[in-house]
């Protein structure tokens, strides 16, 4: 079972940058579809983002296209994600999640994850 820990949250000012990482415990790492997800006080969760095991296919929430980027590093067992242009409303607890099972789950739509870190606040202030 994977272990996934973020980092890198914290607080900035509207218009600001941050940068999320997320490191697992497994060199399998580079064999899941990684996400990153987010949860604002008193709402559901959402997709943010996600990658494909090579890295060579991303796919976004629609909102979101633009301000963020996401990216891995295989070789480093690590997850990224580029916040730019913050936003109060960014203002979320954000997780990485792994999906194992890619070729039967829309891990592009946020479907299908199976190991989930324990999440990193990110407050943007206005």
């Amino acid at each position: 079972q994977v272990q996934l820990v973020e980092s890198g949250g914290g607080l900035v000012q509207a218009g600001g940058s941050l940068r999320l990482s997320c490191a697992a415990s497994e060199r399998t790492f580079s064999s899941y579809a990684m996400g990153w997800f987010r949860q604002a006080p008193g709402k559901e969760r959402e997709f943010v983002a996600a990658i494909i095991q090579s890295g060579g296919s991303t796919s976004y929430q629609d909102s979101l296209k633009g301000r963020f980027t996401i990216s891995r590093d295989n070789a480093k067992n690590t997850l990224y994600l580029q916040m730019n242009s913050l936003k109060p409303e960014d203002t979320a607890v954000y997780y990485c999640a792994a999906n194992v099972f890619t070729w039967r789950t829309d891990w592009a739509g946020g479907k299908g994850y199976d190991y989930w870190g324990q999440g990193t606040q990110v407050t943007v202030s206005s």
